[in-house]
């Protein structure tokens, strides 16, 4: 290893990646080492890969290899949620790698380094689910010291609830990557967000598998098996600063009504909730582990959109799962006419092995299925494009605050994030503002005066 403990670390995946390599960043900034901006600097790179779906294994091998040809005199470490699943996959066919780091127990990054430097072979270390994964959140003051560099900017920042997921639905492997759902103590989230408002955050955005399911598996005043989610809120409302919170997530087999009374009550908590549907067909919905339906679906945005007229809904839907059929599809389509979810992702069904769903078809006719399911892809995702352009008509002359992004070189323009906007993956608001006069970062009033498709336009006020 090079004397100079440099470091470069390349984040792929979900938000929950990402507070993962904050950890093991600001893990090994305490330790001494030093992160660059560029690879090429680096005596250790660091990459985070994804497992969650077969595109984005792909993409993580394909970085990983990437790496390793362009910089032959650095380590190379595979961590996160490939390298849990597949160490010993990567270890035998990637001997070209220096270490694999599995993401159970993150806060040892330090110590994993130390003795990845200390010999010529490959160097394994991914802890079993259960052996040392509830050490993060049992050893508060690991998890919550080392939460010191942010990757999503100067001004927000993800907060993980919990870790794993038990909801079990057929297709998913995250709880084969992670585990069952091992929740964080109130008190410990508490204190992270006091530290991360009093540090400049303006925008906290609450994260796990799924919020519904946070706290269940903890003993509390409201007793085990109870959601903690309306508790977290509650204690949020007290925490002193300018600032708003946001939930990601949340399984809609678990919606806790209860948040939707202290959202009416809350200037702080946007009324935004990101709740996956998947489907709307009540046959696949229970292929898929799931207990909803149409009816049961579009009975939860009503409550929601009762209790709360201006909340903004996300969804996500899986097309081409074994046994969809054409009514399936036909159900799907009129409940998103009839819904009018405000943002929505579409993705054809990937088959992940060792999961309930793997073995449910042959290969062959999921293959044949996956065809069929684009073509209802594209169709479907035109049909939410009008439903969001029209969704977003809503906000035409309000006043909004902007969290702006960054600014267009050359442009008197900048892309903005108002509350009905999650990072990475809803549309920008395009301001109309001097070229040089905001930093990214910054908040700002602004009306928003257009709406150009799914982007809306606006000026400072």
């Amino acid at each position: 290893m090079n004397s100079e403990k440099t470091y470069y670390i390349e984040n792929l995946g979900c938000a929950k990646n990402q507070v993962d390599a904050e950890v093991m960043i600001s893990a090994l900034d305490s330790a001494g080492w030093i992160m660059t901006a560029q690879p090429s600097d680096a005596s250790l790179i660091i990459v985070n890969t994804c497992g969650f779906i077969e595109p984005a294994k792909e993409e993580s091998v394909d970085v990983l290899i990437s790496f390793r040809d362009a910089f032959p005199d650095a380590l190379i470490v595979a961590a996160g949620c490939l390298a849990q699943r597949y160490s010993d996959d990567l270890s035998e066919s990637m001997p070209e790698l220096d270490g694999i780091f599995g993401n159970n127990s993150v806060t040892m990054i330090t110590d994993f380094v130390e003795r990845l430097g200390a010999g010529n072979s490959q160097y394994v270390s991914v802890p079993a689910l259960g052996e040392l994964g509830e050490a993060d959140f049992s050893r508060d003051d690991r998890y919550t010291v080392y939460r010191k560099t942010l990757l999503s900017g100067k001004s927000t920042a993800y907060v993980k609830l919990a870790e794993g997921c038990s909801n079990n639905c057929s297709f998913c492997a995250i709880p084969l990557i992670r585990g069952p759902v091992r929740s964080r103590p109130v008190e410990s989230i508490v204190e992270e967000i006091k530290s991360l408002t009093s540090s400049g955050i303006k925008e906290i955005n609450l994260v796990a598998q799924d919020l519904g399911s946070y706290g269940r598996d903890l003993d509390s005043d409201e007793g085990r098996g109870k959601c903690l989610l309306p508790r977290i809120l509650g204690e949020i409302e007290s925490i002193p600063g300018d600032f708003i919170v946001r939930m990601l997530y949340i399984h809609p087999d678990n919606f806790p009504d209860e948040i939707l009374g202290i959202c009416s009550s809350s200037s702080r908590i946007v009324p935004y909730f990101d709740i996956p549907f998947q489907h709307a067909s009540a046959p696949i919905l229970k292929q898929m582990n799931r207990k909803g339906d149409s009816a049961v679906y579009t009975a939860l945005i009503s409550r929601i959109r009762q209790a709360l007229p201006g909340a903004v809904i996300r969804t996500t839907f899986l097309l081409g799962f074994p046994g969809e059929r054409r009514e399936d599809l036909e159900e799907l389509e009129r409940f998103i006419s009839k819904a009018e979810i405000d943002w929505a992702g579409f993705f054809v069904y990937s088959p992940e092995e060792d999961t309930p769903a793997f073995d449910m078809e042959s290969p062959r006719k999921l293959k044949k299925r996956a065809k069929t399911a684009q073509k209802h892809l594209d169709r479907l995702q035109q049909i939410q494009s009008d439903i969001t352009a029209s969704r977003l008509k809503h906000f035409y002359g309000t006043r909004q605050r902007l969290l702006v992004e960054e600014g267009v070189t050359g442009e008197d323009l900048y892309f903005c994030r108002a509350w009905f906007q999650a990072p990475e993956v809803d549309s920008l608001v395009v301001l109309h503002a001097e070229e040089g006069s905001l930093s990214p970062g910054a908040v700002v009033d602004a009306e928003i005066t257009g709406i150009n498709g799914i982007d809306p336009e606006a000026r400072l006020i």
